[in-house]
C-alpha cells in the first residue's frame, strides 16, 4: 500500500512551497508551481500540486505533451483547478462545487492496494502516466467493476455518450473467447480478483450470443453481471428479459435521464416497459442518469420519486454529473458542467431536504469496513478504494405507511460508527493472541452497536442491526441483500474529461476496461483519452462495416429504433410519469460555476481574445488580478465539432416544446427522424 497524502490543507501563496505536492509528479519545482500561482488570485486557499491534461492537445493526440501543472485551490466556496499548458495556454475549471463537501470526503480516503501482477512491464520510474495505462505497477485498486464492451453497434445516437458511434466506423464485436479472455484478465488480478463486470457497448443487447456471454462470466467465477443497455430492447422482448436473468445476470444498469421527453429523448417511452419485463423476470434495476447542467438537474427529485414509487424492482439511482468528452459543444462548458455537491445540492433541494447534503459519504469511507474485515479474515478483501473526489453516496430507505424516505445517516451515526471499527481494527492487529483479540473485537461492536442508532429516526420495520452485520459479515454483494429491502442506494459517480481529469484520481480509480490485447485500463484514460486507449483499441479488434453486414445478412440501419406509438399509449406513459414530477414547468438551477464566475469567464475572454497565456501575464490580467474581478483564464478550445448545437433544446422531432405529447422525443429512422409517426 502507499499512503494517501493530505489535499484539503489549505495554504496562502506565500506559503506554496508548503503547499501538498501529488507523488505521482517527478521533480515539480518551484519554478513550475511559480507559473501556476500566476494564474490564481491572492486570496485563494491552494490545496494541491498536482497534474492534468490540456485538452487542445488530447485534441490534437499530442501524448508526450498533453500532461501539463496543474493547482487545485478553494475560492469563493468552491474548489477549482487551474492548470497552464506552454502551447496552449492556461485553462480553470470547477473542479467540485462546495468546498466544505470537499473537507468532508477528504477524511476518508483510502490509501489503495497494490496490484501485484501488472499487466504493464515498467518499473515504477519507467511508468510515464497515462501514456502507460494498463495496468501499471503505480496503481493502487483492483478492478472493483470490470468493463467488458460487447459491441460498438447502438440503436440510439445519444450526443453525450462516450460511444457516440461515427458514421462509417468499422464495427466492434469481441469474440466470445476474447470475452472470455478479458473477464480471466481481470478475475486473475492479485491480491484481489475482480467479482463484479458490467457487459456494456454500443448496446449489448443488440449481441445474439449475449446469454452465452452472460453464462461465461459465471463460469469464470463473476458473482455480480449486470447488464448496461437502454432497455428499449426489453420493453419489447420480455423473454430476453427472463433469458437474461436464468443465465446470470440479475442487474439491469439501465440509463435513465429525465422525466419528459425532452430531457429523456433516449427510453423515455420504453422505460416503463423494460421495468415490467425486469420485474417479471426477477431483475432489479439500476437508473441511470447523465446530470447535464441546465438540461436535466432540474428533474432529479423527480427521478429519485420515480424510483422510489417503483421500488419493488428498481434497486438504485446511480447519477452521474457529465463528462465533457467527445462531441459536447465547448461553448456550453460553463452552463453544462455539474459537480457532484452540485447535483446533491439539487437533490436536497428538490426533496425539501429529506436527502440533505450531510447524508451523503465518498465511496471511499467503505475503508474502515473493509479494513475491520480483513483483520477478521486475515486475508485482503474487495475494496473500494477509488478517489475521495469520484463519488458519494447515500442509503434511503421508504417507510412503512407513509412512504418517506429516510436516509441511513439520520438515524445511524456512520462517522463514529467507522471510527469505532477503526479502533477494534487496530485492537485486532495488535492483539498477542490473534483469536482472542478477534472474538473480543466482535463482541465489543455487538455490545457497542445500539449506541449509534437514533430509535426516534428508524423507519418502521427496519431491523437495522441485522442489515448491516450482515453486509459487513458478507464481505461481497451477498452480504448486502437486507440492503435492498425497501430502499434506494442513491450514487454519485463524477467520470473526468480532459478539462477536470487529475492525475491522482486516475491512480485510484477501480473502475476498468478490458482490453483484447490483455490490458486493463482504467475508465478515465480509456474513454477520456480515446485516440490512444478506446478507439485505436477498438479499430485495432474491428471489421469493416461492409464485412460485418455480409457476414451476418444485416443492415446496420436496421439496429435503429422505430417508434410508433399511437396518442393514447403516449398519454398513458405520460400520465404514469407526470404524478412523481413536483413541476410541470422546467425551473432551470443556476449553474454550478455560478453566474458570476461565468461572467467574468466571459468578460475576461472578451477583452483578451486570441491572447496566448503563460507564465508571463498580459497587463490587462495583471491588473485585474489585482483587483480581484478576475480569477480565470482563456480555455483552450477544442475543435472537434458537437453532435449538435443546442442539445435537448427540443423534443426530437423540432418541437420546442417538452410537454408536447405528439412526438416521442428521440430516436431515429431511416429518414433521419424520430420515428414517431408524427
Amino acid at each position: 500500500m502507499v499512503n494517501a497524502y493530505p489535499q484539503a490543507i489549505e495554504k496562502t501563496h506565500e506559503n506554496f512551497l508548503e503547499v501538498a505536492t501529488s507523488p505521482y509528479v517527478k521533480d515539480y519545482t518551484a519554478e513550475r508551481k511559480q507559473v501556476l500561482l500566476a494564474h490564481v488570485p491572492a486570496d485563494s486557499k491552494l490545496l494541491k500540486f498536482h497534474q492534468s491534461l490540456c485538452p487542445p492537445c488530447v485534441d490534437e493526440e499530442k501524448w508526450e505533451k498533453m500532461k501539463v501543472d496543474a493547482l487545485t485551490y478553494a475560492r469563493d466556496g468552491k474548489v477549482w483547478l487551474v492548470k497552464n499548458c506552454p502551447e496552449h495556454g492556461s485553462v480553470r475549471e470547477l473542479y467540485w462545487g462546495d468546498y466544505d463537501m470537499f473537507k468532508k470526503a477528504e477524511k476518508f480516503q483510502d490509501p489503495g492496494i497494490k496490484i501485484l501482477n501488472p499487466n504493464i512491464d515498467k518499473s515504477e520510474f519507467e511508468i510515464d502516466c497515462p501514456n502507460d495505462c494498463g495496468l501499471c505497477v503505480e496503481h493502487e485498486s483492483h478492478t472493483g467493476l470490470g468493463n467488458i464492451v460487447l459491441t460498438n453497434r447502438c440503436d440510439l445516437t445519444c450526443w453525450y455518450c462516450f460511444f457516440y458511434a461515427k458514421e462509417g466506423e468499422p464495427i466492434y464485436e469481441p469474440t466470445l473467447d476474447q470475452i472470455k479472455f478479458m473477464l480471466k484478465r481481470m478475475r486473475d488480478e492479485k491480491p484481489v480478483g475482480a467479482n463484479a463486470v458490467q457487459l456494456t457497448g454500443g448496446e449489448p443487447t443488440l449481441r445474439k450470443d449475449l446469454v452465452d456471454i452472460i453464462k461465461a462470466g459465471r463460469e469464470i467465477g463473476y458473482d455480480h453481471i449486470q447488464l448496461n443497455t437502454n432497455g428499449i430492447n426489453l420493453s419489447r422482448d420480455p423473454q430476453l428479459a427472463q433469458d437474461i436473468h436464468d443465465a446470470g445476470s440479475h442487474i439491469l444498469y439501465m440509463s435513465f435521464d429525465g422525466m419528459t421527453p425532452a430531457t429523456n429523448p433516449k427510453n423515455y417511452w420504453e422505460a416503463q416497459g423494460a421495468l415490467d419485463s425486469c420485474k417479471k423476470a426477477g431483475i432489479g434495476i439500476v437508473l441511470v442518469p447523465t446530470v447535464i447542467g441546465g438540461v436535466n438537474d432540474h428533474e432529479l427529485g423527480d427521478i429519485i420519486r420515480f424510483a422510489a414509487g417503483n421500488i419493488d424492482v428498481i434497486r438504485s439511482v446511480n447519477f452521474q454529473p457529465v463528462s465533457l468528452v467527445g462531441r459536447m459543444p465547448e461553448k456550453l462548458r460553463m452552463q453544462q458542467r455539474i459537480t457532484i455537491p452540485g447535483a446533491i445540492k439539487r437533490i436536497e433541494e428538490q426533496t425539501d431536504g429529506q436527502i440533505g447534503r450531510e447524508f451523503w459519504f465518498p465511496v471511499p469511507c467503505a475503508k474502515q469496513i473493509t479494513d475491520f474485515i480483513e483483520a477478521l479474515k486475515s486475508e485482503p478483501k474487495y475494496r473500494l478504494s477509488i478517489h475521495f473526489a469520484c463519488g458519494m453516496a447515500t442509503y434511503v430507505f421508504k417507510e412503512e405507511g407513509t412512504g418517506k424516505l429516510v436516509p441511513l445517516p439520520k438515524f445511524f451515526d456512520v462517522e463514529n460508527f467507522f471510527s469505532y471499527l477503526g479502533e477494534l481494527t487496530r485492537d485486532i492487529q495488535t492483539a498477542r493472541f490473534k483469536k482472542v483479540g478477534k472474538a473480543l473485537a466482535v463482541g465489543k461492536l455487538m455490545t457497542k452497536f445500539n449506541t449509534f442508532v437514533d430509535k426516534k429516526y428508524v423507519p418502521k420495520g427496519l431491523h437495522i442491526k441485522r442489515m448491516l452485520m450482515g453486509a459487513m459479515q458478507g464481505s461481497n454483494y451477498h452480504g448486502l441483500a437486507d440492503f435492498h429491502h425497501n430502499s434506494l442506494f442513491l450514487g454519485m459517480m463524477h467520470f473526468q474529461d480532459p478539462y477536470n481529469w487529475d492525475i491522482d484520481r486516475i491512480h485510484k480509480c477501480d473502475i476498468h476496461y478490458a482490453s483484447p490485447d490483455g490490458r486493463v485500463i482504467p475508465f478515465c484514460t480509456f474513454n477520456v483519452i480515446p485516440e490512444l486507449y478506446r478507439d485505436s483499441i477498438q479499430r485495432k479488434f474491428s471489421i469493416p462495416a461492409s464485412q460485418w453486414e455480409q457476414t451476418t445478412g444485416k443492415k446496420l440501419i436496421e439496429d435503429k429504433i422505430h417508434r410508433k406509438l399511437t396518442p393514447e399509449q403516449m398519454n398513458a406513459i405520460k400520465t404514469t410519469y407526470d404524478k412523481y414530477r413536483r413541476s410541470l414547468t422546467k425551473v432551470t438551477p443556476e449553474p454550478d460555476w455560478s453566474y458570476k464566475a461565468i461572467k467574468e469567464h466571459e468578460a475576461f475572454a472578451a477583452a483578451n481574445q486570441g491572447t496566448k497565456l503563460t507564465s508571463q501575464l498580459p497587463a490587462v490580467v495583471a491588473q485585474q488580478k489585482i483587483q480581484g474581478l478576475i480569477n480565470i483564464v482563456a480555455p483552450g478550445t477544442v475543435t472537434k465539432k458537437p453532435t449538435m448545437p443546442n442539445p435537448a433544446g427540443g423534443g426530437g422531432c423540432g418541437s420546442s416544446s417538452e410537454e408536447d405529447s405528439g412526438c416521442c422525443g428521440g430516436g431515429s429512422d431511416s429518414q433521419g427522424g424520430c420515428g414517431c409517426g408524427h
